[in-house]
């Protein structure tokens, strides 16, 4: 049963081999790119300390005094899992700056290639919006590229609807009930 859980160490090498799977490409929701004042570039998140260090990071960020890098916002990171194998990520941003309120959106998720097309980041989606509710968020932002029909049809079946397209992005709002 897929499940939401908050970054562990225990999936060190699930998380290596599901991220192994995207084979360069970007990771959206994943925090790889900048979590707290740090980047983490992913060979060096093959050391067990360093990934290590990556979880607690992952999981400071939700703190609206954690040290981040310019431009970053505080953020909940949660994994999508199932059977203990390592499925993808999904990250809820606390806030929006430009370049959010544009292009990002509130929440970004990925899920590895092996394991699309099977509900995952709708019910990872569905999973993560009690949270944004619990932050007092009345509605959440989500954006996908115009070509990701596998993005708009996860927005779309947790009843987001659609704003506009914005630098060949679609934008769209999901409200709290």
């Amino acid at each position: 049963m897929t499940s939401l859980i908050i970054p562990d160490v225990r999936f060190h090498k699930s998380w290596l081999e599901g991220t192994e799977e995207f084979q360069g490409v970007h990771l959206d929701g994943a925090g790889v790119e900048a979590v707290g004042a740090e980047q983490w570039p992913l060979d060096e998140l093959r050391d067990s300390e360093t990934f290590r260090r990556f979880t607690v990071a992952l999981i400071s960020d939700a703190l609206p005094d954690a040290e981040r890098m310019e431009g970053y916002v505080p953020c909940t990171y949660r994994w999508i899992v199932d059977s203990g194998r390592f499925l993808g990520s999904i990250a809820l941003r606390h806030e929006l700056n430009e370049y959010l309120l544009q292009e990002g959106g509130h929440i970004g998720y990925s899920v590895r290639p092996s394991a699309r097309r099977q509900g995952h980041a709708t019910s990872a989606l569905r999973g993560i919006l009690p949270v944004a509710w619990t932050l007092g968020m009345d509605r959440v932002l989500l954006t996908c590229d115009e070509s990701n029909a596998g993005s708009r049809a996860t927005i779309e079946r947790n009843k987001g609807v659609y704003e506009d397209s914005r630098s060949c992005k679609r934008r769209y709002w999901i409200s709290r009930a």
